[in-house]
């Protein structure tokens, strides 16, 4: 027990380190310490050092973190700015649900005659994954009736090829999607808001952190407490297949209109707690991530997926290119759709701008709520095509 609540401490602690480091030296600042967060969860956990019951307490920290997160994020949220973007948004949302089906169909077909009698419900699973996020991916396999062995082959290899690929999106990525695409333009904010909260000023640390911004902060988090716990309340009363939805869209829709009261967006670094609970979730995520283990499942399969992404990854970005989709909103929106609306945020703060947070939420919704029905109806297509 006392081993346990000392690895508690440390994933609480940890981040808290690294944002104070990040914020002193530049060196560090310039890696970003969601990246450093999941280097070092990745380390801990494959070093043979966690006691035996510390999945109970990675899946509790990480059911708890994410939601406590996106209320304190989108309370400096200024929802007027965002919908001069929306239409942007809906062309991105767009481009990426067409790239994830064409580079699925195109790369199926490829590698069917090696997938074995199950490679079509593998391709629904992944389609409702990458539209979605894994709540699709677990609830098309068991619709699909997929075997034990399929659906635990096809999700470690999504953790593995996904983790990788989300390391380059906060590392090197961003970078090159500036020089393809056009850049992001800057939304206005009305001239009363305060300057530390201005939207084309990204700060994740907490400096000029005043003692009288402490009463204030942790009003933000009890209010961010009594959102996730209607929240969660709310998902206990519908079918477990869907709670997890239920549960963001109410989390998602309390906290945006929390930020229409004046007196809640204009409390200062409520981002910057939000943004420290999600280096939380980067570190227990990755710490749960067994390296040798994933790399040893289904070779095929993860080339599979590998080669999906790629091709999903280059057709949204030519895509995004026809329709003069800037790389910002093109990058979140593509983490909503492969990684689920949770490491939107997360990657927003890489790309230093929070007006994307909105968009990439709202078609990672979107995503969720159509993956289950994209996903099978999928599979069923490519099986008739196969003539299964």
């Amino acid at each position: 027990m006392v081993t346990t609540m000392l690895w508690v401490v440390f994933f609480l602690a940890c981040p808290a380190l690294i944002l104070r480091l990040c914020a002193k030296h530049s060196f560090l600042d310039s890696i970003g310490g969601i990246v450093i967060c999941y280097v070092v969860g990745l380390i801990v956990g494959n070093a043979g050092v966690f006691p035996d019951n510390i999945a109970d307490v990675q899946d509790t920290m990480n059911m708890l973190v994410i939601p406590l997160a996106l209320p304190l994020i989108f309370f400096s949220m200024d929802l007027r700015a965002w919908s001069k973007q929306a239409f942007t948004a809906a062309k991105a949302f767009t481009a990426a649900l067409v790239s994830v089906f064409i580079a699925s169909a195109i790369v199926f077909f490829f590698f069917a005659p090696h997938l074995g009698a199950e490679g079509w419900k593998m391709a629904g699973m992944l389609i409702g994954c990458y539209t979605g996020g894994t709540p699709n991916l677990a609830a098309i396999g068991t619709g699909l009736e997929i075997s034990s062995s399929s659906y635990i082959a096809v999700h470690a290899s999504d953790v593995l090829v996904g983790g990788v690929l989300f390391l380059l999106i906060l590392s090197i990525i961003p970078r090159i999607l500036k020089k393809v695409l056009p850049r992001y333009l800057q939304l206005s904010v009305s001239a009363n808001e305060n300057n530390a909260r201005q939207l084309d000023h990204f700060e994740p640390y907490f400096r000029g952190f005043r003692r009288k911004d402490l009463l204030p902060l942790l009003a933000s988090f009890g209010l961010s407490l009594i959102i996730f716990a209607v929240g969660g309340g709310a998902s206990l009363l519908v079918p477990e297949g869907i709670s997890s939805v239920v549960a963001i869209l109410i989390i998602t829709t309390l906290g945006v209109l929390a930020s229409m009261i004046p007196k809640i967006r204009n409390i200062r670094m409520t981002f910057q707690l939000g943004h420290y609970f999600l280096l939380v979730f980067a570190l227990v995520v990755s710490s749960m991530a067994n390296i040798r283990e994933l790399i040893g499942t289904a070779p095929m399969i993860i080339l599979y997926i590998a080669s999906m992404l790629l091709l999903a990854f280059l057709v949204h970005t030519l895509l995004s290119k026809l329709m003069k989709i800037d790389a910002d909103t093109h990058l979140v929106t593509m983490t909503a759709l492969v990684y689920s609306p949770p490491f939107v945020p997360v990657v927003a703060a890489v790309l230093k701008n929070k007006q994307v947070i909105m968009s990439g939420m709202l078609a990672g919704i979107a995503g969720w709520i159509i993956g289950n029905y994209a996903g099978i109806g999928f599979a069923y297509l490519m099986r008739g095509l196969l003539g299964g």
